[in-house]
């Protein structure tokens, strides 16, 4: 990872890196962005990440629960303790590192200096907002085959 993580590789490449291809490559930029960064820059503040990582966090409970029940499991504590070993803060967070994705963010200055994205969970929710901006430009079936090409679940 690098050491600014402040956005500065081209976001084209994440669309490589996640099998994707955006209609609406303004869903891409907002996933991609920090209220922090917004704040500074003087954006409007529907051009932030927060919302769309508030989504993406349903999408993917969604999408896990599907594949878990299409795998065979139909008690709901089977269910529920495979959808919290697939879905937590390490994996997401383990995913967004295996993409880079800090160095795609638009991070805030204070988060740059911070480098916030080394620890806790900034990182899962920046996984999150990306799945978010995927449904809402392709629907669940999109944001199905990217969480499936990152490995998250088996099938879906």
């Amino acid at each position: 990872m690098s050491d600014a993580g402040a956005g500065r590789k081209n976001p084209g490449l994440i669309e490589e890196r996640i099998g994707y291809t955006f209609n609406d490559r303004a869903l891409l930029t907002r996933a991609l962005t920090r209220l922090a960064y917004t704040l500074e820059a003087g954006l409007p503040p529907e051009t932030h990440m927060d919302a769309l990582a508030t989504l993406g966090d349903a999408v993917i409970n969604v999408v896990v629960v599907e594949a878990v029940v299409a795998g065979g499991a139909h008690d709901k504590g089977a269910i529920t303790n495979r959808k919290m070993n697939l879905v937590n803060m390490t994996r997401l967070r383990g995913l967004a590192e295996d993409l880079d994705l800090a160095d795609y963010v638009r991070w805030g200055k204070g988060e740059a200096a911070q480098r916030v994205w080394t620890s806790g969970r900034v990182l899962a929710e920046c996984l999150e907002a990306l799945v978010g901006a995927v449904y809402l430009d392709g629907g669940m079936a999109a944001a199905a085959g990217v969480l499936r090409r990152l490995g998250l679940t088996e099938k879906g």
